[in-house]
């Protein structure tokens, strides 16, 4: 997180900052999108990054430290549950600060800070399918390779498995062997018996 400025902070005291941040992140968690000016919107990126950060750890000491700069309860677990989950495969940006030009009142350059929720870029989504294929590739030759290591540890029932049913064929073919002349036999009498 950045130094902050000496001095005066955003036009007040450091607790009154602290509280100010902590309003304003609660307003942009609640409703994904905040109009502010450029100063608050830059101190307010870093703060509120680092609360989504917390949320998607998701463990109770985690929650309960965001609890204690965000006293709305609902808004906490919307960031817990939605947030955290919508954000869940970025590393990092997480909200965006766009410039709209000049309040009219006070002449004060605007900015809106959004939340980034969309899915992560389509090359990163690419590498990241390629790491978890590779990753299964992996697992799978592991596997494979237990495979073959559990045959190479029994080949002795495989062979004499295989010995039992090459030994019943060749009796079936013996026997269907002695079988075919016999028939030829006496198919070849009935002929001359005809005659």
């Amino acid at each position: 997180m950045p130094t902050p400025a000496k001095g005066p902070r955003l036009g007040g005291g450091a607790a009154h900052e602290r509280l100010m941040l902590a309003n304003l992140s609660a307003a942009l968690f609640e409703h994904k999108r905040i109009t502010t000016t450029v100063t608050k919107a830059k101190r307010l990126k870093p703060y509120a990054e680092r609360l989504v950060t917390f949320a998607k750890r998701g463990d109770l000491a985690s929650r309960r430290r965001v609890l204690g700069l965000i006293s709305n309860k609902g808004v906490v677990h919307e960031l817990f549950t939605d947030i955290a989950q919508a954000v869940e495969n970025r590393d990092g940006g997480y909200t965006r600060i766009t410039k709209i030009g000049n309040r009219k009142g006070d002449n004060a350059p605007m900015a809106v800070i959004e939340l980034v929720l969309e899915p992560v870029s389509a090359k990163q989504a690419v590498v990241a399918e390629a790491t978890s294929a590779a990753q299964r590739d992996a697992a799978k030759k592991d596997a494979d390779k237990k495979d073959a290591e559990k045959a190479e540890a029994a080949p002795v029932t495989e062979t004499e498995e295989a010995a039992e049913t090459e030994e019943a064929p060749a009796a079936e073919t013996e026997a269907a062997a002695e079988e075919a002349p016999a028939a030829e036999e006496a198919a070849a009498e009935s002929e001359k018996d005809a005659k």
